[in-house]
């Protein structure tokens, strides 16, 4: 794809590049000095700014300059260390990491210990055991630059260039170990899958999605034999608490669940909501009801919370869903935090696959609740139809 940008966009990212190479050049060559951080990451925070103000065109050649400059910097350092390792004195001292770094210090080969200080600076010295091989080999590691990958693919995406987006994202997961920032591997697992969801690729969508949820520490007992992370005993533990809070949802309603259970893991979230509209609208009423019962639970529990944030004698085992369903509106945070999490709709499936299981008390409690509390519209009106004319829905709408 060939994206068109005018004469002061050109001069711009000219200007970027020229900044980004003089940083690069000064941080390398400086003696003594670690080689980097400066000019890769400048690049790419110059592509997001780009990028934030639809300049869509100079965003890409930042990130793909941030890309290529990071490339450059660690194969010259793979060079630099390769040449060091070449020396007689050197290849005599054999894989010792610690008689390479001494011997680059003291010999004043000012590069190559830059290259160690590098490798030193990404991974805990000790995970090398003293092999200076590893550090080579961790070098060759580092070429690689997810988040620039990312940033591409999310530039494509928002140019409609869907399958070079989906070819990047993919590419940036595969690079996932060398991510800096805790919890963008889960980001990027959201994107792919949302890409798979507007090709139409559901198969896909779920195995991505069941993957973000591999990482639930509640969740990991398996989901009907298609995540199992866990150790047996664990995994039956959590498959025991998974099995208590559907009988209490499905017994008791949905006051007592939840009164009894609050879990808070919002990374996940929207990875149960979509999967249990997902197997709803494939007629797969369990494991929807699984799902959206645990989306359920989170979204309450957050929203509990930061009620009682405010409110600090409010009691959900008191008051229950009434007194809750009143103050959401109230605070602006819950009600940003409901309209990003499609909480009525979430509540309106999780109803629909209880009924579809049979449970039809508590769908008709869930429906109650959505017909008299929700706000005017939607799902407060197919509410008050089913109450009127219980049904499994045919389902026009994917997640």
């Amino acid at each position: 794809m060939r994206l068109k940008t005018g004469t002061k966009r050109r001069f711009s990212f000219t200007c970027g590049v020229l900044c980004a190479a003089f940083l690069l050049c000064a941080a390398y060559d400086a003696p003594g000095q670690v080689p980097m951080r400066y000019a890769w990451w400048y690049a790419l925070e110059q592509g997001k700014q780009s990028f934030r103000s639809g300049a869509y065109g100079d965003a890409l050649m930042f990130f793909e300059d941030a890309r290529r400059q990071r490339r450059s910097m660690y194969e010259q350092m793979e060079r630099d260390f390769i040449d060091l390792l070449s020396l007689t004195p050197v290849r005599r001292m054999g894989d010792s990491l610690e008689k390479v770094d001494t011997y680059a210090r003291e010999k004043r080969y000012d590069r190559a210990a830059a290259a160690l200080d590098e490798a030193y600076f990404r991974y805990p010295k000790s995970s090398f055991n003293d092999s200076a091989l590893a550090v080579l080999d961790a070098l060759g590691k580092m070429k690689d630059y997810p988040e620039a990958e990312y940033w591409i693919g999310e530039t494509y995406r928002l140019e409609g260039e869907l399958t070079l987006a989906a070819a990047q994202f993919q590419k940036a997961w595969d690079q996932r170990s060398l991510l800096e920032q805790n919890g963008f591997d889960t980001e990027l697992l959201y994107k792919i899958a949302d890409l798979r969801r507007v090709r139409q690729e559901y198969n896909e969508m779920e195995r991505t999605l069941l993957i973000i949820l591999a990482g639930d520490s509640l969740w990991s007992a398996g989901d009907g034999g298609d995540v199992s992370l866990q150790t047996s005993q664990s995994g039956a533990r959590n498959a025991f608490i998974r099995s208590a809070m559907a009988r209490t949802l499905e017994n008791e309603g949905i006051g007592r669940f939840l009164t009894l259970y609050r879990y808070t893991n919002t990374s996940v979230e929207q990875a149960h909501r979509l999967l249990g509209i997902y197997y709803y609208a494939s007629g797969r009423y369990t494991r929807a009801q699984e799902h959206l019962m645990f989306a359920f639970l989170i979204q309450n529990s957050v929203i509990i919370e930061e009620v009682m944030r405010h409110e600090y004698d409010f009691s959900f085992a008191n008051l229950g869903m009434d007194a809750l369903l009143e103050r959401i509106g109230g605070y602006p945070l819950i009600a940003e935090y409901v309209g990003k999490t499609d909480y009525y709709r979430t509540a309106y499936y999780l109803a629909c696959s209880l009924y579809g299981n049979g449970k039809t008390a508590v769908a008709r409690n869930l429906w109650t609740f959505l017909s008299s509390g929700a706000p005017p519209g939607e799902w407060r009106n197919r509410a008050a139809v089913q109450l009127r004319q219980p049904q499994i829905e045919r389902v026009v709408e994917m997640p």
